[in-house]
């Protein structure tokens, strides 16, 4: 699951890149210490400590902080998932994307990259009258039609939520966290009901996968099949409370991260969790799917795998596997194996 970070010279630049760009200036004017006092209150609402009947993002600096600190890697982790989608079914593409409680933004511009080639209509629905305003703001400098055209709409994210009718895709990320058990499941129902494929996306710590699986189970009771990670629809192999299931996307580090978190590398690993799921498409047959980092040994790799009947297992692949051998060693966490083969 791997995207260029950069196009060559004369050509588009990616959407990652122009959200970098677009990121760049928006701490100009906010004092560090109020960035950073507003981005150590929204981690915590991030993690899923504080779940709220009111909006996270409560005023500009709130806002400013979250978009400068939060947007890449949330937008890393969705387009993540979304790669994963669009390997099982390329041929798919939505005319119409509802993202609920998309804030800023960010899943909106990974879905942008993930269909560079379409035109699609975005919806994005919040209940914080800041974050649509800088969202909106943002995407004034976006090349995709699909962004620039995009709708921004305040409203209630939890019970009462209303999703258009026959959306193609809706995606919620890292929302489920910040609501009552009872607003997380009337956001994954309503999303269930009105939309054809759903992708969700929460931290990748257990209680953001124990979400994830939750969504998950009301998912498949409403009648879709699961498209990734999970290669089946049937229950996850792994036993409460033993390990949780996540996948990470290489984030490169702005300089609130490095001021806030003291760091110096330039880069940062978003881990993640997800599930996406569609209604009434055929989706191909199930491969395993990578579900940790691949441990490369003399003359083998150990890839611990999710598998469609047997559930969770550990391949070897060694020297004597030939071709095998030499895309274990390229293959990397949260890719499909084997392979598809190359046309």
């Amino acid at each position: 699951m791997h995207v260029p970070a950069s196009a060559p010279a004369g050509e588009t630049p990616p959407t990652g890149e122009t959200l970098r760009t677009a990121l760049a200036g928006l701490l100009d004017g906010l004092p560090p210490r109020q960035a950073t006092q507003a981005v150590e209150r929204l981690i915590a609402n991030y993690r899923g400590r504080t779940p709220t009947h009111t909006p996270v993002l409560r005023d500009r600096s709130d806002v400013v902080a979250y978009a400068a600190y939060r947007m890449p890697a949330t937008f890393e982790a969705v387009r993540s998932a979304l790669e994963a989608f669009r390997d099982r079914l390329p041929e798919w593409t939505p005319a119409t994307h509802v993202d609920v409680g998309g804030g800023t933004g960010a899943a909106t511009w990974a879905v942008a990259a993930a269909w560079p080639e379409g035109r699609h209509s975005t919806t994005v629905l919040d209940w914080a009258e800041p974050a649509l305003a800088l969202g909106g703001e943002l995407v004034r400098t976006a090349r995709s039609e699909s962004l620039r055209t995009a709708q921004w709409r305040r409203q209630t994210i939890g019970a009462g939520l209303a999703v258009p009718d026959g959306t193609d895709l809706v995606t919620v990320s890292y929302v489920l966290g910040e609501l009552t058990e009872e607003g997380r499941r009337a956001v994954t129902d309503e999303a269930a009901r009105a939309a054809r494929a759903v992708v969700l996306i929460e931290p990748g710590t257990p209680e953001g996968y124990l979400r994830i699986i939750e969504a998950r189970d009301r998912l498949i009771a409403a009648g879709f099949r699961v498209v990734a990670p999970c290669p089946h629809s049937a229950a996850c192999p792994i036993e409460p409370g033993s390990d949780w299931c996540h996948f990470s996307a290489r984030v490169s580090r702005s300089s609130l991260h490095r001021q806030v978190k003291g760091g110096s590398l330039a880069y940062e690993d978003e881990k993640f969790s997800y599930v996406a799921a569609v209604r009434d498409e055929a989706v191909p047959d199930a491969v395993a799917r990578i579900v940790r980092k691949p441990q490369i040994r003399k003359g083998q790799v150990l890839l611990d795998l999710c598998l469609p009947e047997v559930g969770l297992a550990r391949e070897t692949v060694t020297k004597r596997h030939g071709p095998l051998y030499r895309a274990a060693r390229d293959a990397d966490w949260g890719d499909e194996w084997p392979p598809p083969a190359e046309d």
